[in-house]
């Protein structure tokens, strides 16, 4: 039996999923204890993430605390992972996916449709205000930071008429009953790596990675590999508006990707492709091949 010890953001989600990584090393006879921590992405919420430093803000932390031997590995939502890690790091494992959604959530309008115009929405998401802008150009789209209860209180206090968030940390944490519709990703694409939750390691940790061996899973890792190559190529961060999102039936891999503006001025440029895939570097490729192609389309004024 070894010890891990897991670095943890303190949200409740965050912890919710540490736990939940928790319970199953401990089921397969390893003994773990939880390190909470607050990252600056979490004392940072006068600001959208994409003016302070982008999603690197959330593992920072906990990548120090890997590096230094407090931690064996770090639990995050893979959508808050960089594209690119630091030198010396890896993401180990790639659990199966919850849902990838995003979710409607309002206590007076059912969905989208029944907002009136010139409706509140809040969300800190350029990927979310852009297809929100593509929906209903009318919307007032005000930032909304925070963490997952933060976000709700605020909504409840009357600051927007509704609210966008991810389907699977309303899940994860049991308040379904507060997802009043879901978005089908025809309607609004999901972020890259949605859903999914990632382990982060130090790469010289052959020991927890194969502890983490029996967690893995592939589908899942094999589209949330495509979809994150879309963002890789595109140089994606949480300032870009752009959306990812990849399903895998059999051998087939389909992945489709948008660009959008925040601002509503500029029309959604979107991209699909499909092909077989047989482990990550294919569906890697797949992904490549779509970023090239919404890459020749995207404005060159976007900066993208």
């Amino acid at each position: 039996m070894s010890h891990y010890t897991i670095a943890t953001r303190e949200s409740r989600l965050a912890l919710w999923q540490a736990e939940h990584v928790k319970t199953l090393l401990q089921e397969r006879g390893h003994s773990v204890t939880l390190l909470g921590m607050t990252t600056r992405g979490d004392q940072i919420l006068d600001r959208s993430l994409s003016k302070v430093g982008g999603k690197g803000l959330f593992v920072k932390e906990l990548e120090l605390a890997l590096e230094d031997g407090r931690a064996d590995l770090a639990v995050h939502s893979l959508k808050d992972v960089p594209m690119e890690l630091p030198p010396g790091f890896s993401l180990a494992c790639v659990m199966e996916r919850e849902d990838p959604r995003d979710a409607w959530v309002s206590p007076r309008y059912a969905s989208l449709d029944d907002l009136p115009n010139g409706a509140v929405v809040g969300t800190s998401s350029l990927r979310r205000m852009a297809l929100l802008k593509s929906l209903r150009p009318d919307l007032r789209i005000e930032p909304l930071r925070g963490n997952l209860d933060t976000r709700l209180k605020k909504l409840d206090e009357g600051l927007y008429d509704g609210i966008v968030l991810a389907a699977a940390g309303l899940k994860r944490l049991g308040l379904e009953d507060r997802l009043r519709s879901a978005f089908e990703p025809e309607q609004m694409l999901p972020a890259a790596g949605q859903g999914a939750l990632g382990i982060e390691i130090r790469s010289d940790r052959t020991d927890v990675r194969a502890a983490l061996d029996s967690l893995r899973h592939l589908p899942t890792l094999l589209a949330v590999s495509a979809e994150r190559a879309v963002s890789r190529v595109m140089g994606g961060s949480c300032s870009m508006p752009l959306a990812a999102f990849a399903t895998l039936q059999g051998p087939v891999l389909s992945i489709r990707a948008a660009w959008g503006d925040p601002q509503g001025q500029l029309p959604l440029v979107a991209e699909q492709a499909q092909g077989l895939v047989s482990d990550e570097a294919s569906a890697v490729a797949l992904g490549e091949q779509v970023a090239r192609a919404l890459q020749a389309r995207v404005p060159v004024t976007s900066g993208a």
